[in-house]
Order: structure tokens, then C-alpha cells, then sequence
């Protein structure tokens, strides 16, 4: 046997070992797959990406083989994405709304190889889940210019379903009108009332009569179905193609902050060993002097800052709340059971919804 067929046969058995390899990890992603449908996570986490390949190359004892090391593991990455891609094809996530509406847009960006599935309301979502129709729910509970949406924070205090994602959609309004119409043709616009109102100074401006209706994607429906070049809806432009509209001005919002916060909801709760991150903690408290306060600086004394505090009335008892926390870190290690038996101690009711590893703009 010459040289070349010596290093040949070594390449040879190095390919066995690597085509072993190769199966048990992608074994070990399917079982990732499993974890993520079980816990409503969507398939790509570049935050997870960027730390494997920085371990990888600690690992890589050649300077020289760095950079081909990256593009290896960055291959065999993208090979497990479309795998997981293939097992969670038939994911079903459900939203509030119709399709086109901002709720099915944070849907579909987030598990874009899932099927998304409506529902008429927060609760029927939410309940679709607890009833095993889908997968995980993606829920509003936070706008920018409108602020909290109680109704999910309360099936959030209320019900048995945990947070495993926090993910930002920003909210751009546009002017969609029926094939053919031109803007001097408008006479009249129809959108959400949040629409219509974060687009106050556009409507003044050209003198629109306004319509309410219930969200903005039923506003560009109704359009489409009318066909009248004197009326637009106001939507997002995913709902134009939707719809077969056409987008007669871009970007009317008075504001260019207005952005969704979306959570994913799902049956199991993601579990963040690491301390990275963010949790949601949801509890009410004794009825004893200062007992709030304390609780707030059991939070603090175990190292956890928090970014969000919020009250929130209980719709069964009067004038009586719950708190709505977000604090850095993890409820999972030592430092957050300690802080949970704590506030157990001046907590009648106490919650912990969930977390996100990092928020994510869509």
C-alpha cells in the first residue's frame, strides 16, 4: 500500500467515526424537537448557535483550522435546523384574530414552519392548548402605545399554561385600498381603533372619515370584499398580499416606536438552569403591613433586578390585585428557591409563568 492510499484508508475510518457521530447527534437534535414542541420554543436560537461555536473553537488546537472549523460547525448546525424543521412540520400554534392580523404575523415569524391557527379569542387560544388542539399559543401582552393586555395577564395569573418566549413585533401601519384606487380616491378608512388612533394625524391630514372594526386584518377583509376604490383599511402589509390589495402609502403611524411584546404559551415550563435570561413571577400577597414591600426586597436581597413591576385588579375579588414581575436571572437554581421559600412566606398566592432567554425583535 503507497502513501496516499495509507492516509486514504485513515480518512476512511475517520469518515466511520464522524457518520456515527453525525447519527447520535442528530438522535440528540430530535430530541431537541421534542423539547421545543413540548415547550413552545421555535427552531432557530442564535444565541445558542453563536455559544456552541465559540466553544467548538477552544476546542480546535490549530490557529489554522479555525475559520474551516466555523463553516463545519455552522453546516452541521444548519443540517439539524432543516431535520427538526421536517419533525415539527405539523406544529399547530394558535393566535387571537383572523389571518393578516399582527397576532398571526408574530405567529407565523416565529415558527415560520408550523401552521398557524385562529381563534376568536384570547381565551379560546389559550384554552386550545389546554386542550391539546395545538401545540403552544402566541398571545399579545404588551403594546407600546396602548400598554398591558389584562385579559391575557389575567389567564396568565389564572391558568395552567407557562411562558417560554418573549418576542417584539413591531407595529407599522400602512393604507391598503382595492386594485386600481389611487389616495385622491379616498374617502373613508377602516381599521382597529388602535389603528385609527395611532394614525390620527395622517387621517386629519387628508380629512378620512373613519370605521371601526374589530382588528385590522377584518378591516382590509371587508375592504377586499367591497371592492370600493373610496375605501382603504389600514393593516400591515402582509395583509395586503393577503387580501389582494394594493398599498397606496407606507408607513402612516404617527409613531415609528409602536411595537407588540408576544409570549408563547405552552403546557410545559422551560426551565433556565444557566441564570441567563429573564422570568416572569405573578404572585398576590398576605393581607399584613407591609407585606408588598417585603416581597419586593426579597427579590432584590437574592440578586434578581427586576425590569417590570405591575398591579393588576382580580376580576373575582374587589379591590384586590396581583403583581406582575419580570426580573433578570432564574428561578431555578439555588439563589431562586431561596428567594421562592422567602416569598412564600408573605405570598398567598405565588406563580412562576415562565421565562425567555433573551427578547427577540421579529
Amino acid at each position: 500500500m503507497n502513501d496516499i492510499d495509507a492516509i486514504r484508508k485513515e480518512i476512511e475510518v475517520i469518515d466511520e467515526r464522524m457518520a456515527e457521530l453525525f447519527c447520535q447527534r442528530m438522535r440528540a437534535a430530535s430530541k431537541v424537537a421534542e423539547y421545543k414542541r413540548a415547550h413552545g420554543l421555535p427552531i432557530y436560537d442564535a444565541g445558542r448557535e453563536a455559544a456552541l461555536i465559540e466553544r467548538g473553537v477552544g476546542l480546535v488546537d490549530d490557529p489554522a483550522l479555525v475559520t474551516y472549523y466555523k463553516e463545519f460547525e455552522q453546516a452541521v448546525m444548519d443540517v439539524s435546523k432543516q431535520y427538526q424543521r421536517r419533525l415539527l412540520s405539523g406544529m399547530r400554534v394558535a393566535y387571537c384574530g383572523v389571518p393578516g392580523a399582527f397576532a398571526s404575523i408574530a405567529a407565523h415569524r416565529i415558527f415560520p414552519d408550523g401552521e398557524a391557527v385562529p381563534y376568536p379569542s384570547f381565551h379560546s387560544a389559550y384554552d386550545a392548548v389546554m386542550r391539546c388542539e395545538v401545540d403552544c399559543a402566541v398571545l399579545p401582552i404588551e403594546n407600546s402605545y396602548a400598554g398591558e393586555v389584562g385579559q391575557v395577564l389575567d389567564l396568565m395569573f389564572s391558568g395552567r399554561l407557562y411562558v417560554s418566549g418573549v418576542y417584539d413585533l413591531p407595529v407599522t401601519h400602512h393604507l391598503l385600498a382595492p386594485e386600481g384606487a389611487r389616495l385622491s380616491d379616498i374617502e373613508t378608512v377602516i381599521s382597529h381603533p388602535q389603528a385609527l388612533s395611532q394614525c390620527e394625524n395622517y387621517i386629519k391630514k387628508h380629512g378620512f372619515r373613519q370605521i371601526e372594526a374589530t382588528n385590522t386584518a377584518v378591516a382590509a377583509r371587508a375592504v377586499a370584499e367591497e371592492g370600493d376604490i373610496r375605501t382603504a383599511a389600514i393593516a400591515s402589509e402582509e395583509t395586503a398580499e393577503l387580501y389582494s390589495l394594493t398599498v397606496l402609502d407606507h408607513d402612516i403611524n404617527d409613531s415609528r416606536g409602536n411595537t407588540t411584546r408576544f409570549a408563547v404559551f405552552s403546557g410545559e415550563r422551560r426551565e433556565h438552569l444557566s441564570g441567563s435570561g429573564s422570568f416572569i413571577l405573578m404572585f398576590t400577597v398576605k393581607n399584613a403591613a407591609g407585606a408588598l414591600a417585603r416581597a419586593i426586597s426579597i427579590i432584590g436581597e437574592h440578586g434578581f433586578n427586576m425590569k417590570v413591576l405591575r398591579s393588576h385588579p382580580m376580576k373575582e375579588l374587589a379591590w384586590q390585585y396581583y403583581f406582575y414581575i419580570e426580573a433578570e436571572g432564574s428561578p431555578d437554581g439555588e439563589a431562586g428557591e431561596r428567594m421562592l421559600a422567602d416569598l412564600s412566606e408573605v405570598c398567598d398566592r405565588l406563580k412562576v409563568v415562565g421565562g425567555y432567554s433573551g427578547e427577540a425583535k421579529l
